[in-house]
C-alpha cells in the first residue's frame, strides 16, 4: 500500500522559525546527523521514473509547539509564522522548480500541544492538501457512531484529489472523532472532479466493511468479526441542505387496512383476493364496529422560553432501541430535547449534540427517526415535531362528540407526556407534567363524520393548527367552536399542545 501520509520529526532546532535551519544542513547532507526537510521531500518524491524523481510534493504542513505559535502571535501577530511559511515557499521553489510543473507551493504553520518548544514535524503526501486562498470546499465529510450526534471530520476542495481519514492526524490526513477501530486500516476519499461522486475505499483492502445505504446516503463501516464497532459515515456537497428523508415506502411494507366493517385498529387484517361467502343468517343483533380513529403520529417540541416562569429548564423525549417511546428508567437509544433557550439538542450514548430542524436519525439499524422543521405560523410556539416512527392508534365512534385535554378521559392513551419525567424544572419547583405546558384542560372537541371530523375550540388560550395529510401546514384554527366547528378532512392532522393527531375516518 502506498504511503498516504508522510509524517516526519526534525527533532530539536534552536530557531524553529528560521527556515534556512529547517531546510537544510549546512555541508553534505551525507554526513548530517538527521534528515531536514530538503532530504525528506528528495527521498520520497510523488513520482519518479526509475530511481529519477519526475515530481515532488508541493503542499506542506508545519508543525510547532503551540507555545511557541502562541508566543508569535502574541508579540509580532504571527508575522514570524507568515514569514517562516513564505521563506520555506522560496526554498522549495528554488531547489524543486522543475519537479513542481504547474502545481503551487503551499506551506501552513500550525501550533500543536502534542510538542515541546524546540520540536517540529512536518507532514505531506498524497493526501496532503492546503487549500488556495479563497478556495470554497467541494464536499464535507461527517462521521457518526449513532447517526444523532454528527462530528465534521474534514472538507474536500474541488482541486484536492485524495483524503485519508482514521485514527488519528499521526496515522492519516485527518483524524476522525471516536474512530472505533484502533490504528488499523483508514478510509481513503476519491475526489475525479465536481461531476462525480467521491470514491469510498478501505485501506487496506479488507481492513474492514463499508457499505453504502443508498436511501439515506450514509456509509455503514463494520469491523469484522466485531459487529459493536461500527461507524457512519456520509459525503455531502458543501452548503446543501441535509439529505432528505427517505419517500414512503411501497404500501406492501405497511399494515394493510382492515375491510369495511372490520375495526383497523393496530391489529393488521390480511386481506382475502377470494369472494366474499354469503352472509350467514343469525339471530344475533348487527352492530357496526368504529371504522373511524385518532393516531399520534408526532411529538411538537415547544419553545421553553414561552414558559419561563413554570421553571421548565429542559423538555427531553427518550426512544428506546425499539424506537417506541422509552418507559420510565429504560435506557434510550436516542433522545431529543430543547433547552430554556429554544435550543434543540440530541443526546446519546456518546453524548450531546445541538442539532436543526430538518434532520433525519438513524440510532438502530436502518430505521430512521425524521425531525420536522415547523411552518414560519407556528414558529413562536414550537421548535420542531418529532416524527414517531410507529404511531399510536385509538378508535372513535361516530356520531358523538367528544373532547381532548388534560382532564378529559377520551384519547387519553395519546397523551403519552403525562409525566414529569419528561419536563426538567428548576430546583426547587414543583414537579409538573410536560401536558401543563402547552394543552389545556380542555382543548377541543372533536366528532366524527363520514368524511372528516368537526373541529371546536373549547379553550380560548389553546392553539390548533391543521396540517394536511403530508403535515404540511395548512391553517391556524382560531375561530372554530362547537356552535361553528372547522371541518378538517379524513386523513390530515390536528397539533394541539404537543401532540400532532391524524384524524382517519
Amino acid at each position: 500500500m502506498p504511503v498516504y501520509v508522510q509524517h516526519e520529526v526534525l527533532g530539536k532546532v534552536n530557531d524553529v522559525f528560521n527556515a534556512e535551519t529547517l531546510w537544510q544542513a549546512p555541508g553534505l547532507a551525507l554526513f548530517s546527523r538527521r534528515p531536514l526537510l530538503r532530504d525528506l521531500l528528495e527521498r520520497s518524491p510523488r513520482e519518479h521514473r526509475g530511481r529519477a524523481p519526475t515530481r515532488c510534493f508541493s503542499h506542506i504542513t508545519l508543525m510547532l509547539a503551540q507555545d511557541e505559535v502562541d508566543d508569535d502571535r502574541h508579540l509580532t501577530r504571527g508575522a514570524r509564522v507568515r514569514d517562516l511559511a513564505q521563506s520555506l515557499t522560496a526554498l522549495h521553489q528554488k531547489d524543486f522548480g522543475d519537479l513542481l510543473g504547474s502545481d503551487d507551493v503551499r506551506y501552513d504553520v500550525v501550533g500543536t500541544d502534542a510538542l515541546e518548544p524546540g520540536q517540529v514535524e512536518v507532514k505531506f503526501g498524497h493526501a496532503v492538501y492546503l487549500p488556495a486562498a479563497g478556495e470554497q470546499p467541494l464536499y464535507t465529510v461527517e462521521t457518526s457512531r449513532d447517526s444523532a450526534i454528527w462530528q465534521a471530520v474534514c472538507p474536500i476542495y474541488p482541486q484536492q484529489r485524495l483524503a485519508l481519514i482514521g485514527h488519528d492526524a499521526d496515522l492519516a490526513s485527518h483524524a476522525v472523532p471516536s474512530w472505533p477501530f484502533g490504528t488499523v486500516g483508514a478510509i481513503l476519499l476519491v475526489n475525479d472532479g465536481p461531476d462525480a461522486p467521491i470514491e469510498v475505499q478501505v485501506r487496506p483492502k479488507g481492513a474492514f466493511d463499508c457499505v453504502l445505504d443508498a436511501l439515506s446516503g450514509q456509509y455503514l463501516v463494520t469491523a469484522r468479526g466485531d459487529p459493536a464497532a461500527r461507524l457512519l459515515m456520509r459525503v455531502r456537497r458543501a452548503g446543501s441542505a441535509p439529505i432528505p428523508a427517505p419517500s414512503a415506502k411501497p404500501a406492501a411494507v405497511w399494515k394493510p387496512r382492515a375491510p369495511a366493517g372490520i375495526d383497523s385498529g393496530d391489529t393488521a387484517v390480511p386481506f382475502s383476493h377470494r369472494p366474499a361467502a354469503a352472509p350467514v343468517e343469525s339471530d344475533a343483533t348487527y352492530a357496526p364496529l368504529a371504522r373511524q380513529r385518532v393516531s399520534l403520529v408526532g411529538l411538537a417540541l415547544p419553545c421553553l422560553s414561552r414558559y419561563r416562569d413554570t421553571g421548565a429548564v429542559s423538555m427531553e423525549i427518550g426512544l428506546a432501541p425499539s424506537l417506541l417511546l422509552a418507559s420510565d428508567g429504560e435506557a434510550a437509544a436516542l433522545t431529543f430535547g430543547v433547552n430554556a433557550d429554544d435550543q434543540l439538542y440530541a443526546l446519546t450514548s456518546t453524548g450531546r449534540q445541538p442539532i436543526a430542524a430538518p434532520a433525519s436519525f438513524t440510532p438502530v439499524d436502518a430505521r430512521t427517526v425524521e425531525l420536522l422543521a415547523v411552518a414560519p405560523a407556528m414558529s413562536d410556539r414550537y421548535c420542531a415535531v418529532l416524527r414517531l416512527p410507529h404511531p399510536i392508534a385509538a378508535p372513535v365512534a361516530g356520531g358523538a362528540r367528544f373532547a381532548f385535554g388534560r382532564s378529559a378521559p377520551m384519547l387519553a392513551a395519546l397523551r403519552v407526556l403525562d409525566s414529569p419525567r419528561f419536563l426538567h424544572l428548576v430546583s426547587g419547583a414543583d414537579s409538573a407534567s410536560a401536558d401543563r405546558i402547552g394543552l389545556s384542560r380542555s382543548a377541543f372537541s372533536f366528532e366524527a363524520e363520514p368524511n372528516g371530523y368537526l373541529i371546536g375550540r373549547l379553550s380560548a388560550t389553546q392553539a390548533l393548527y391543521h396540517l394536511d395529510d403530508k403535515l404540511a401546514f395548512v391553517a391556524s384554527i382560531g375561530e372554530a367552536s362547537v356552535e361553528q366547528p372547522y371541518k378538517l378532512p379524513a386523513g390530515h392532522h390536528l397539533v394541539a399542545g404537543h401532540y400532532v393527531l391524524r384524524f382517519d375516518a
